[in-house]
């Protein structure tokens, strides 16, 4: 297939250029050039910014492509964007979206009125009313319904869970990892927290379900979630990691009043994220290559030789968190 990648360059896209290419794909990505990646050699590039897609379009005519993959279109304009660049040129195309669509992602944020949302979501759930909590400039809502009301081509939303991996710029692991490997004796969590769910996914995982929406064809028209068939509570993913490190200590799940400040948080535990992904499995045939233990230890490995450029000292305050921890125990005794 000919393929043109909008974005591909950083997290995600680069392993689904790799996966592509492995495949014998011909592809070309549209991107700024301000980032590499070894993965895309091999590829077409074209440099370019995304607000001039549309002066790009007798060039992108030129390469006939049998389908679109925006990685990145984030609001109203950017898929507008894309239409207009596209309308005739291709006949399928697939955007890639997040579970932060679903109602319960509001409610989670205490920006959602309503009662807490019955989990797991499926691609039939209801959607967020409000906007994007905290004013974020994010409006996939608006961007996958323009998507699949096109008649020039027919579209594929992928609803992307969190994802951690290998250039994760977001850490997903370091909050914890870092303190195994600093040798705490505890980590300390909000007892809320400590059973909530958030369905995620390793970043080889994710490029390939992404893969397999453009290389069957049964996904147009479609919606998908995609992540680990399995959504483990948060107790359970740091437990994941100890076992990883083996590391020896002890996890303390105490209420969000009593935690130092760095460790509290806005979330409404309550409302769990978990979704169910079994439609692109059921539908598709799609199965996770790469199995949950090896993701995590490829991810450990890799957290630990690029930990994070800028660490606020105060999220890792060891001695405020052995005070809180004297504190409650001491009034529990």
């Amino acid at each position: 297939m000919r393929v043109i990648i909008i974005g591909g360059t950083r997290f995600i896209g680069p392993e689904v250029v790799r996966q592509l290419l492995r495949q014998g794909h011909d592809i070309t990505v549209f991107h700024r050039g301000e980032t590499s990646d070894e993965r895309t050699i091999g590829a077409r590039h074209i440099l370019g910014d995304r607000a001039n897609l549309v002066s790009f379009r007798e060039q992108f005519k030129s390469f006939r492509p049998d389908l679109i993959l925006d990685m990145f279109p984030f609001t109203e304009f950017d898929a507008r964007l894309l239409v207009d660049t596209f309308r005739g040129i291709v006949p399928r195309v697939v955007a890639i979206s997040s579970m932060d669509v679903y109602r319960g992602y509001g409610v989670l944020w205490n920006t959602e009125k309503g009662p807490i949302m019955e989990t797991p979501f499926t691609e039939d759930s209801p959607l967020r009313t409000s906007n994007q909590p905290h004013g974020e400039n994010f409006d996939k809502i608006t961007v996958e319904k323009i998507v699949m009301n096109q008649s020039d081509f027919r579209g594929t939303i992928l609803r992307l869970p969190m994802v951690f991996g290998k250039n994760d710029r977001q850490h997903r692991l370091h909050e914890y990892l870092k303190r195994m490997d600093d040798g705490r004796p505890i980590i300390l969590l909000d007892e809320m927290m400590a059973e909530w769910k958030w369905t995620r996914g390793y970043v080889e995982n994710v490029a390939a379900a992404i893969c397999m929406a453009i290389v069957n064809g049964k996904a147009a028209g479609q919606i998908y979630n995609v992540g680990e068939k399995h959504t483990s509570t948060e107790l359970a993913w740091i437990e994941k990691i100890a076992r990883c490190v083996r590391w020896p200590g002890r996890i303390v799940t105490m209420p969000d009043d009593d935690l130092p400040e760095p460790l509290r948080s806005e979330y409404n535990f309550k409302q769990h994220m978990e979704c169910d992904t079994s439609r692109i499995g059921n539908e598709l045939g799609f199965v996770n290559p790469v199995k949950f233990e090896e993701a995590m230890i490829r991810t450990i490995e890799w957290e630990r030789n690029n930990p994070p450029d800028k660490i606020d000292p105060k999220d890792f305050d060891y001695g405020a968190e052995d005070e809180a921890l004297e504190t409650y125990e001491s009034a529990r005794a």
